[in-house]
Formats: C-alpha cells, sequence, structure tokens
C-alpha cells in the first residue's frame, strides 16, 4: 500500500514510543507528537471591563491554556487544513506574531 506521508503523520523521528494525550474536544487518544496542540491566553476579566481596567492603568493577569486536539477536530475547527497531494509535501510555513 502505498505511504501518503513520509513522517506517517507524526513528528515522532527515531525517539521510539511517545506518550498519549487526550483530545480536548472529543476525548481520544492520540500521539503526543500526532496531535495539534493549541495555546491560548485567556483574561478571566470579560473583554470590554478589561479595556476599561486597562485605560485607569489596572493590571490583569491572564491564564494560558493549552489544548491537544486530534486530527479529526483540528480539522473540523480549522486549526488544520486539508491539503493536496502535491502541497502535502511541502511544509507550511508557521506564522509569527
Amino acid at each position: 500500500m502505498p505511504k501518503k506521508r513520509s513522517s506517517g503523520g507524526r513528528s515522532k523521528g527515531g525517539k521510539g514510543r511517545s506518550g498519549m494525550v487526550q483530545c480536548s474536544y472529543c476525548g481520544a487518544l492520540v500521539p503526543r507528537d500526532k496531535a495539534k496542540r493549541v495555546t491560548r491566553w485567556t483574561s478571566l476579566v470579560d473583554s470590554r471591563l478589561l479595556k476599561e481596567l486597562q485605560q485607569q492603568g489596572a493590571r490583569i493577569s491572564r491564564e494560558r491554556t493549552t489544548k491537544y486536539l486530534c486530527i479529526s477536530c483540528a480539522v473540523h475547527r480549522g486549526v488544520v487544513k486539508v491539503r493536496g497531494k502535491e502541497e502535502r509535501k511541502s511544509r507550511p510555513r508557521r506564522r509569527r506574531r
């Protein structure tokens, strides 16, 4: 059977077996190197109130939340896109902020 990706869809390399993580949305167990990790900074304060408090000089702490997504949930939520055969061979460039 032909191989779709040279990496097998993982970033394992020659490390052997990797640990499993649970998908944050569907609960599926996915290898850590195959799962898509999404990290966001979230504030515990409402966005309108946050803007007012910052204008007055208050410092509001934020919390970093990390979610692991299985491939099917990542495609469904638009974290990764389905790519064509030729486009799959090249690695997409990462956006830097």
